[in-house]
């Protein structure tokens, strides 16, 4: 492992109007702080090409709250396994939950929510387009994790609804995001890639409430090779900013494979964006005009003009769930990847031609209000997704397949990407999670990973920590 820094595009210092000296911002940097092990004997299991224990879209499968870092897998006896650690140290408490894996399917992830209002800590677990198991611990948890026992007792029953509310009989990809005042909101899919809607639920601190569907699937699109009249939209995340304002990026995944060229190719085209100031209940395109309304009649749809802040069509093997974040000033940046046309303008198998030539690129939204965007200059060599997280200094990091770090300086206007730590010696799968809530508690990436292995034969789960700019 070894540590490099990106220059940061400006001088050693610079004279403010006083006269005074004022030290330049840093560039991007890594410097390993280790990894440490929270399962020796961890499920394996390639479906999808990708892992139950570490998924794109999982969020969150490592969190950090109060001091303390959080983490959940399934263990080789395909139990779900909950553990957490003072964050620095190296040594993790585990409990394992009363829930077994149902099915050898990478979609059935575990997510970790916080409800600050109250305390505890919310897992959503195993479902890939029928129901879901959630556990939910008991109140004060988490605020008083050092006078609190880490066992079995301090958390409630599993169960197939939450606390009461049954959402939809075709759940997928549960994702738990804090609100800033602090309830607890569950987004997720209801129905079935290709013909499904986006829809989210939400946790007060005494109970849930369904807020309703806010995409439709409904609606044509038409490309150079045929029409579809059915869709789902896969997000690249669903992130509430420093000033409160909720933003989310996506692609659409087309039912109909006649809008391709090759039946080996993905349908997934264009990368839109939508953002919401009333807490996810009305929906807005980038110039600010309404597209949806949660639980309304009028939802965001396909046919909704500038939605598309990113045009591709459904030939390059665009990914779906792949990554964003939100700057300093609020702006949302995400990873997005396919292989550009310099490879062809037909992808005929999405995974061996996406491992062969497909870049990462970084999709920004600019101080002046348009869009850029830049490629990532190291090669996936993976069919799997990129992981962006942004320092204190709103420096951008790409952690790639295999978890190879790469890294672009916001003083370059994000032009500088660069390679910085090649994940030698993690022997990683493939895909990462990443600790989304820790940079600003310690400045510290952190990544979740498991090693490769082969077949069905369990093997170590690590997370992996890098001291950034201080």
């Amino acid at each position: 492992m070894r540590r490099r820094t990106v220059p940061a595009g400006a001088p050693a210092a610079s004279a403010t109007a006083a006269g005074t000296a004022r030290a330049a911002v840093p560039g991007p940097s890594v410097t390993s702080k280790g990894t440490t092990e929270l399962d020796a004997q961890a499920v394996y299991f390639v479906s999808y090409d990708g892992l139950v224990n570490n998924n794109s879209f999982q969020k969150n499968g490592l969190l950090t709250h109060k001091g303390h870092q959080y983490a959940a897998w399934y263990t080789a006896s395909r139990h779900a396994v909950v553990a957490r650690r003072t964050l620095g140290s190296a040594t993790w408490s585990t409990v394992t939950l009363p829930h077994r894996l149902k099915a050898d399917d990478s979609h059935n992830v575990i997510s970790l929510g916080v409800s600050a209002t109250d305390g505890r800590l919310h897992l959503n677990m195993d479902s890939h387009s029928d129901g879901f198991f959630y556990v939910k611990s008991a109140a004060g948890l988490l605020d008083d994790p050092a006078g609190t026992a880490w066992t079995p007792s301090v958390f409630g029953a599993v169960q197939t609804t939450l606390d009461g509310l049954a959402l939809t009989p075709q759940f997928t990809y549960p994702q738990f995001v804090a609100t800033p005042e602090g309830r607890l909101q569950l987004s997720y899919r209801a129905g079935i890639s290709g013909n499904g809607r986006n829809a989210l639920a939400e946790y007060d601190g005494a109970r849930w409430t369904a807020l309703g569907e806010w995409t439709s699937a409904t609606g044509t699109y038409t490309s150079e090779h045929g029409s579809s009249t059915a869709r789902n939209m896969y997000l690249h995340g669903i992130d509430y900013d420093t000033r409160g304002r909720l933003h989310a990026l996506f692609t659409w995944r087309e039912q109909n494979a006649a809008v391709m060229c090759s039946g080996g190719g993905i349908t997934n085209h264009d990368t839109g964006y939508v953002w919401s100031d009333d807490r996810g209940r009305t929906w807005r395109d980038d110039a600010g005009t309404v597209v949806g309304t949660t639980g309304g009649s009028d939802r965001v749809f396909v046919g909704d003009g500038g939605l598309v802040v990113d045009p591709l069509g459904p030939d390059h093997s665009l990914m779906n769930q792949e990554s964003q974040t939100t700057d300093s000033a609020g702006r949302p940046h995400a990873v997005i990847s396919y292989v550009p046309g310099r490879f062809g303008q037909c992808t005929t198998d999405h995974v061996a031609d996406r491992t062969a030539h497909g870049r990462a690129f970084h999709l920004r939204k600019t101080a002046s209000g348009g869009w850029r965007k830049t490629e990532i200059p190291v090669p996936l060599a993976s069919s799997q997704r990129t992981k962006l997280v942004l320092d204190r200094y709103d420096n951008a990091y790409a952690v790639l397949p295999y978890g190879r770090i790469a890294a672009a300086s916001q003083a370059s206007g994000y032009t500088d990407w660069t390679l910085l730590y090649d994940g030698g010696g993690l022997n990683a799968f493939g895909e990462v999670v990443i600790d989304e809530t820790r940079i600003r508690a310690d400045n510290v990436l952190s990544f979740l990973y498991q090693e490769k292995s082969a077949g069905t034969t369990p093997s170590p789960l690590h997370v992996a920590d890098f001291a950034l700019p201080a």
